[in-house]
């Protein structure tokens, strides 16, 4: 499979909000391992109060079907609990990537 796109998306939480956010993303592991078109998913602790996803995909059909998903639809009934404003959600091109476990 070539990975050819994806997305950047960066989440600040509100204050007190910070685990919230964590947890919700530990979480995100089973609801994008349910994602067939979802082949790499991310998600990161940038500092205290910012999080983020990089999650990649093979075309653009499968990185707009993750964001129709149930991840994407989860994250957004949230927002206004969790978020101290709409996620940053940028879309990216992979122009080179390596994958191989040590």
């Amino acid at each position: 499979m070539t990975i050819k796109c994806g997305l950047f998306v960066r989440l600040e939480a509100k204050p007190g909000k910070e685990q919230a956010v964590a947890d919700f993303l530990a979480a995100g592991v089973e609801m994008t391992n349910r994602e067939a078109t979802t082949p790499i998913w991310f998600a990161l602790k940038l500092s205290p109060t910012t999080s983020g996803v990089f999650d990649a995909f093979a075309s653009e059909e499968d990185r707009q079907a993750h964001l129709a998903g149930n991840m994407a639809k989860a994250l957004m009934s949230r927002v206004n609990e969790m978020l101290a404003k709409p996620p940053s959600v940028e879309p990216v091109d992979i122009l080179g990537m390596k994958n191989q476990l040590a």
